[in-house]
């Protein structure tokens, strides 16, 4: 697609009346109650799914290259913002013994084939929470800024061609498209400066629709406990810092996924991407997706899916950028699902790591509600400040927790004890055995035993070179390839406990 056919489709985009927009979700919100009411959207039981994102290197010097977009559908993985990312996402399965060993068989097989594809090209895909060598002959800087106009349009150079990633520069929404994070600052046309990052994201499908608030009030109260075990991404690429490598080290966040998203794409005076509020009652879930402002509307058209009686509300979905979302969608009534969608962990070093969060994220909101935990006391206010806490700190952060007899601790140790044991309890609900179920726990149980994760890895190795004299660019780097190394010979069976 040349540039001025985008530009058209933008255009077009942007041409969309708000006002029947905001209508027709009105309207289609009657039916999707209607349709929670009937039951429609209940399950036998709980059902999990992931996606799962990857940016691709040269294989030869680490450093980002762009996905052919023929290559990517070849290998049947999804576009995303950057042209650098590939998505892969799962089947939902059911939450049991063989459903997770079928959502890990599939990102093993997926991934296994497609590796083998890119390397014709001289490539590799990376899972990592955020990329830091440039495309070879370009700064980050210039990668992630570069952008033309075209009829009018701003075009991101290195997005993806979709209309709805490049509308959002253009429209009445007012992001501030400014990158900030600790010594880190960078003013940008578009929203590219997200492409940054890449995350997984663990799906949750509540059995019964009108379950979901009582789960998802769960599933904030341990957002900072699982973020803090996954943080995978404590540095930019070194160009984008603006201080000197002993500030960078003592200063900088083990979790820059989270302000990279904030910054970018929220407006100066409110929040669309933040830590949400409890929902009361499923009612107030859709409520709230339906109020929430919208950031590139479109009209829709009926292709004979089920949810296409609430295509513009389910559009919505797209913008509704809170680290913990409901969605309400399916394409057949059979199909049909109320679920959770976990936002906040980024992209882990093995698939096994991968697997090991989601296993534990649907154990946990099986067993909790089950045994109707005292967790789900702790405010609002707290689990928000354990998530941002986790963002700063990661395993080393203070976060508060209620145990079981409702006792409160500080304490890490005390803390992630329960929390596995929570997990473990809801996949032996969910029929696995304790074997196979401390299979999955176990490589997040090893990273609290050891005290390490992803990002405090990655930490200690830079400050390591630094001490030795190494510049913070090399050194950042030489990190860099380290871990691709490491990744090369762990990352479709192994885990990151291995590397160490």
């Amino acid at each position: 697609m040349s540039a001025s056919e985008l530009a058209a489709q933008v255009t077009e985009a942007l041409a969309v009346d708000d006002e029947e927009f905001a209508s027709r979700v009105a309207d289609e919100l009657e039916v999707l109650r209607e349709e929670i009411d009937d039951g429609t959207f209940d399950n036998p039981q709980a059902i999990v799914g992931l996606e799962y994102e990857f940016y691709a290197v040269d294989a030869e010097t680490d450093a980002l290259m762009r996905v052919p977009r023929r290559l990517l559908e070849y290998i049947g993985f999804e576009k995303e913002l950057g042209l650098h990312n590939a998505e892969l996402s799962t089947t939902p399965q059911p939450l049991s013994r063989y459903g997770i060993r079928a959502q890990e068989a599939e990102v093993q097989a997926k991934l296994d084939a497609a590796q083998r594809e890119v390397a014709r090209e001289g490539m590799t895909l990376v899972s990592d929470g955020m990329w830091t060598v440039p495309p070879i002959g370009e700064t980050a800087s210039e990668y992630l800024t570069d952008s033309v106009e075209t009829d009018g349009v701003r075009i991101a150079t290195n997005m993806t061609n979709s209309v709805r990633y490049h509308a959002m520069a253009n429209t009445d929404y007012a992001a501030e498209l400014q990158l900030e994070a600790p010594h880190v600052s960078l003013d940008a046309d578009t929203v590219m400066p997200e492409a940054l990052i890449t995350s997984i994201q663990p799906h949750y499908q509540t059995a019964h629709a009108h379950d979901l608030p009582e789960n998802f009030r769960y599933a904030l109260r341990v957002a900072g406990p699982l973020l803090a075990i996954s943080v995978n991404s404590p540095f930019f690429p070194p160009d984008l810092y603006e201080a000197d490598a002993e500030t960078v080290l003592a200063d900088g966040y083990m979790e820059n996924r989270v302000p990279v998203f904030e910054s970018v794409l929220n407006p100066a005076d409110s929040e669309k991407v933040t830590f949400p509020e409890d929902i009361d009652d499923v009612d107030e879930a859709i409520q709230r997706v339906a109020d929430d402002e919208t950031v590139v509307p479109a009209l829709v058209d009926d292709r004979g899916r089920f949810d296409d009686r609430f295509a513009h509300f389910r559009h919505k979905h797209g913008s509704f950028w809170r680290w913990v979302r409901p969605v309400f969608d399916g394409a057949t009534r059979e199909s049909a699902n109320a679920r959770i969608e976990f936002r906040p962990l980024p992209a882990q070093p093995t698939v096994r790591d991968t697997v090991a969060l989601l296993a534990v994220f649907g154990g946990l909101l099986e067993s909790l509600p089950r045994r109707e935990h005292p967790i789900y006391d702790l405010p609002w206010a707290d689990a928000r400040e354990n998530f941002y806490a986790a963002v700063r700190d990661g395993l080393d952060a203070e976060m508060r927790w209620f145990t079981a007899d409702g006792t409160e601790t500080t304490d890490t140790e005390e803390l992630y004890a329960e929390l596995f044991e929570l997990a473990r309890d809801g996949l032996e609900l969910r029929g696995l055995d304790a074997e196979e179920a401390n299979r999955y726990i176990q490589p997040l149980r090893e990273r609290v035993d050891r005290r390490v994760t992803p990002a405090s890895w990655k930490h200690d190795l830079v400050a390591e070179r630094v001490g030795r004299g190494e510049p913070l660019g090399e050194a950042i780097w030489g990190m860099q390839a380290e871990y691709i190394d490491n990744q090369e010979g762990t990352l479709v069976e192994g885990t990151f406990v291995d590397w160490l």
